[in-house]
């Protein structure tokens, strides 16, 4: 065992206990898929910030633009004036924008802050005040975002009564259906918009909804991409009724399933989009994004904040926008996502541990590997006894010990990939292995 450095220990004692972790280690230098730690241990990283540093740790072209800024403009705030990076920055995102409609920004710092405002933006353009969220969703930990999360009680615990006017409805996930993981993408999605239905008919009227908040692929509610049919459905009830659609891409965006935004797969356009996470590659940078015909209902002075659109954040992100195209991130994207689905199913074909798998599932590198479990709800259907206890957190434990940093994800037990977007061959079958040898060696002990 390594011993337990005296800054670790300083940090033991003095960082908030709100806050957990999967090592004790100090991270002292990120390059590319890995991170080095005080201990001597050099880490490939399947976690990239819980994927904010989609093109890797340290990237040289976005990192020599923040550099480049921060001696020209650190903080030009924008309740005074424009500054340049800000608007370079819209002019880079408005060509992949996934409808030509969205054409009005809005910069702040996380995504949270941008959950907060998408919500006051639709009460305020609807004049209605309740919100429709997912089951297992998750959108944030500040006090309105947190409202709309509901994937883990541990975010709002001690903390009711929450923002009202917070409505949850069934996500089309087999699991919250109680049906088998091979169930059919169009009965889930019938299943839950008759959910919809219910709640619209018994719970809130239509005409006192501002909006519907959906991932499009739910992030920490187990990384599950929801079926087109079901975005098309929300999509023609907010149309027959007046309510805004909100996109949260904060986690799925910029090309983390192997398009900009994961919505495109659906064709179904947002009224609201939010971004975050690998628009800037580190940087705190998120942004609101939707319609001048939404936006021009708003009144100067209603939005801004401090370090809203940061400027040092936005060059930053021009330099991922450029680097995304210049370093071919999309096609690494299809062809890393081929790789990885053929190893997680090859995988699945082993006698000794196939049957411990429950579901393999996602798109391009934002995706899930769900265990079977001896535990659950009393009415869970999918409970196996002879699966190992905890399988998904001993997993990524071992994954830890084998130098590789994994997550697990939701109240099941799920294990997440998220590379970076422009890993190698190399370091992904390294990966990959890695995770093999940890799932083997859980299961044989039980």
């Amino acid at each position: 065992m390594r011993g337990v450095s005296t800054l670790t220990q300083f940090g033991q004692k003095h960082v908030t206990k709100g806050l957990g972790r999967l090592t004790e280690a100090v991270v002292t230098k990120g390059e590319g898929s890995y991170v080095q730690l005080d201990d001597g241990r050099r880490m490939l990283d399947f976690t990239t910030g819980i994927g904010v540093t989609s093109l890797g740790h340290c990237h040289p072209k976005v990192s020599k633009a923040a550099a480049d800024q921060c001696m020209n403009l650190v903080h030009g705030q924008c309740s005074i004036a424009f500054h340049e990076p800000y608007l370079r920055l819209i002019e880079k995102l408005l060509p992949i924008m996934p409808d030509p409609s969205l054409d009005s920004f809005f910069f702040w710092n996380s995504g949270s802050e941008a959950v907060e405002g998408a919500i006051k933006m639709a009460r305020w353009y609807t004049g209605r005040q309740n919100i429709i969220t997912m089951q297992g969703g998750y959108h944030g930990r500040t006090f309105g975002a947190m409202a709309v999360t509901r994937s883990k009680t541990i975010y709002s615990e001690g903390c009711h009564p929450l923002m009202p006017g917070v409505f949850p409805v069934a996500y089309p996930y087999w699991h919250q259906h109680g049906l088998p993981p091979n169930t059919s993408e169009d009965e889930l999605s019938e299943r839950s918009l008759y959910q919809l239905d219910l709640l619209l008919s018994q719970q809130v009227n239509p005409k006192d909804v501002a909006a519907i908040l959906i991932e499009p692929v739910i992030g920490e509610g187990g990384y599950v991409p929801a079926p087109k049919s079901y975005l098309e459905g929300l999509r023609t009830v907010c149309d027959k009724h007046g309510i805004l659609l909100i996109i949260d891409e904060v986690q799925s965006g910029f090309l983390r399933t192997g398009k900009y935004f994961a919505i495109e797969y659906s064709g179904v356009r947002p009224d609201i989009m939010i971004v975050a996470k690998g628009i800037a590659n580190g940087f705190p940078l998120s942004g609101i994004i939707s319609r001048k015909e939404i936006t021009d209902k708003l009144s100067p002075g209603s939005m801004g904040g401090t370090y809203a659109g940061n400027a040092v954040a936005c060059a930053a992100g021009v330099a991922v926008a450029d680097a995304m195209k210049e370093d071919k991130i999309q096609e690494n994207v299809a062809a890393r996502s081929k790789e990885l689905f053929d190893s997680l199913a090859e995988l699945r074909k082993d006698a000794e541990i196939g049957s411990k798998i429950l579901d393999v599932r996602g798109r391009g590198l934002m995706v899930a590997v769900e265990f079977a479990s001896p535990t659950g709800t009393p009415h869970d259907p999918l409970v196996d006894p002879s699966a190992p206890q905890n399988l998904a957190k001993r997993v990524a434990k071992r994954c830890l010990e084998k130098n590789l940093f994994i997550l697990t994800t939701s109240v099941y037990e799920v294990i997440r990939f998220i590379p970076p977007l422009n890993i190698s061959k190399e370091d992904l079958a390294k990966g990959c292995k890695i995770f093999a040898e940890a799932v083997k060696e859980v299961v044989r002990e039980g």
